[in-house]
């Protein structure tokens, strides 16, 4: 479990240092205007949305009315890409119009906001029920945002070319590149895991790094991946993900998110990761390929451990002269309309309240039912303590910077890219991702 303190801080998972002006994030933040005093408003409650899905913005604009109905007060919704996000909150801050309830990728952008004291606690709301691993990331005991679910990498595969080949749920890298290789079949390759200088290649192609037991950081924030415990291991990484490679698609180095999707959801990879919405896709574009999917976490080298990598989504109550408003906003669109928000993307809104899987109106979907088993795999590994649940903004012992600019340093992908592309020695290369680790948290 990741500890957390007042004074952390960290970079975003997702949102590149372009997209908040090339700035520290800390500049992002800092001199922004004092909280606002609470006073009694009868303005509108604002909201930003970065759930952009059509599903999601048809219930929101439903939403929004149907609350004006019931209480008379008004609720704007705005909805922009995750990636303007915390861009957006803090230019409405700036500007003295800042939004009531906001929604956040990045567990980094809650704590700079928290700590600015932009932000309330919600420990009314998150207190009432039990959460799945590593999600709740509290503050001094405080929790600051509502997570409202998951979204974790695991590995897609196609069931139906297991069974027509005879092949098993690999538990290794051995087995796994095996099973990659025995599905390579003229254009159909066997797995797609990007290598670029990208986001995605952070979120999707780190899981087997992680299972292996590789970390970051010791528990005094001194760089150990090239340590004569870490090093090894992180080579074999590199070796396994060279063997690998040949099964990939042209093209992996460029590859982002929407290419692993669409690849998955039209057949041409047989292994690819992804968190729900793959499910989504095929079953509404490629119903028959859809029903041959299933997931896997990543393993280890000897099949001793599996891993996941780490990913959520929330929201924020901001101190406003509209907080109170906002907060009861908040216990009715997290009570009784929850499990309808949650619907509008079923299965990659994977749930972070454990509650949420006994929930009979929550079951009652179509998607879930129709995808019960692969849910239950999805819930297994939040819940279960020895999958590892992590991921690159998430390393270190605790939530702070430094691992947010590794994140955008993008040095474990190119680490990946100097033992594939330039045939670099895997030692030499973790090496110098060590070095330029230490650079870019110095």
């Amino acid at each position: 479990m990741i500890k957390s303190t007042k004074r952390n801080r960290l970079l975003t998972r997702r949102q590149t240092l372009q997209g908040i002006g090339g700035a520290g994030l800390g500049l992002a933040v800092s001199g922004l205007a004092a909280p606002a005093v609470r006073a009694q408003s009868n303005r509108p409650i604002r909201f930003l949305n970065c759930e952009t899905g059509k599903d999601t913005l048809a219930f929101f604009s439903k939403a929004a009315q149907e609350y004006q109905d019931k209480t008379g007060i008004e609720v704007v919704v705005d909805s922009v890409p995750l990636g303007e996000s915390f861009t957006k909150i803090t230019n409405g801050i700036r500007s003295g119009t800042p939004y009531d309830v906001a929604n956040v990728g990045f567990i980094g952008h809650v704590l700079l906001l928290a700590e600015e004291g932009h932000i309330v606690p919600l420990n009314e709301l998150t207190d009432q029920h039990e959460w799945g691993n590593n999600i709740l990331f509290p503050i001094d005991g405080q929790v600051y945002w509502y997570p409202f679910d998951y979204n974790l990498a695991l590995i897609y595969y196609r069931k139906d070319l297991y069974d027509s080949l005879g092949l098993s749920i690999p538990t290794t890298w051995d087995g796994f590149v095996s099973n990659c290789e025995a599905t390579v079949d003229g254009r159909r390759k066997g797995s797609l895991f990007p290598i670029g200088s990208n986001g995605a290649t952070n979120w999707m192609s780190m899981g087997f790094m992680w299972a292996e037991g590789v970390e970051l950081f010791d528990d005094n924030w001194n760089v150990i991946l090239d340590s004569d415990e870490m090093r090894p291991k992180a080579a074999a990484y590199l070796d396994m993900m060279a063997r690998l490679y040949p099964t990939m698609p042209p093209g992996s180095l460029q590859a982002s998110y929407a290419d692993v999707v669409s690849n998955l959801v039209a057949g041409t990879v047989t292994h690819g990761a992804y968190a729900g919405r793959v499910l989504e896709a095929a079953d509404r574009d490629n119903p028959d390929l859809a029903a041959n999917l299933d997931v896997m976490p990543y393993m280890d080298s000897n099949g001793s451990q599996t891993a996941v990598n780490h990913g959520y989504d929330g929201w924020v109550v901001l101190d406003t002269d509209n907080t109170d408003p906002a907060m009861d906003f908040m216990r009715w669109l997290t009570g009784e309309r929850f499990v309808d928000f949650l619907h509008t993307a079923p299965v990659h809104f994977q749930p972070a309240r454990l509650d949420l899987y006994d929930n009979d109106r929550w079951r009652d979907n179509e998607l879930i039912r129709k995808y019960g088993g692969i849910v239950e795999k999805m819930q297994s590994l939040i819940t279960d303590d020895s999958v590892v649940l992590t991921s690159i903004d998430t390393q270190g012992p605790a939530v702070d910077v430094r691992p947010g600019k590794v994140f955008e340093s993008f040095a474990l992908p190119e680490m990946l890219q100097n033992r594939i592309l330039n045939d670099m020695d895997a030692t030499e290369a973790v090496s110098m991702a060590a070095e330029a680790i230490r650079k870019s948290i110095a």
